[in-house]
């Protein structure tokens, strides 16, 4: 296994970014499912109003490259307000979703 290299930079600019600027409620976890899920219509549908997703059904949101919406779409984390499991994406466009720093998720935790 190899050793991780942090670089000082990122590690002080996310250290930055989860202390002063971002009103967040819960730091949720980030995690790995055994293969990719499929997205609900609903999910689709709110992709698609929003511009994120073509209408042939891929995923092109703005400032997140291919290879990275490839591992979002087999990620998921367990909802603090939903109180349940949540794939990745539709996480990512939930009006509570502050930012994604070091595999975690700042979540609001607004009511929805």
């Amino acid at each position: 296994m190899k050793d991780r290299v942090v670089n000082i930079k990122s590690y002080n600019i996310c250290r930055l970014v989860m202390s002063n600027d971002l009103d967040f409620k819960y730091e949720v976890e980030i995690k790995s499912a055994e293969k990719k899920q499929l997205l609900s219509k609903e999910t689709k549908e709110e992709l698609k109003a929003g511009g994120m997703m073509d209408e042939k059904g891929k995923l092109k949101i703005s400032g997140v490259s291919g290879k990275m919406l490839k591992r979002m779409k087999g990620e998921y984390v367990d909802c603090p307000v939903l109180k349940k499991e949540v794939q990745f994406v539709p996480c990512f466009i939930c009006k509570n979703f502050q930012s994604r720093v070091t595999g975690k998720v700042l979540c609001k935790g607004d009511k929805l």
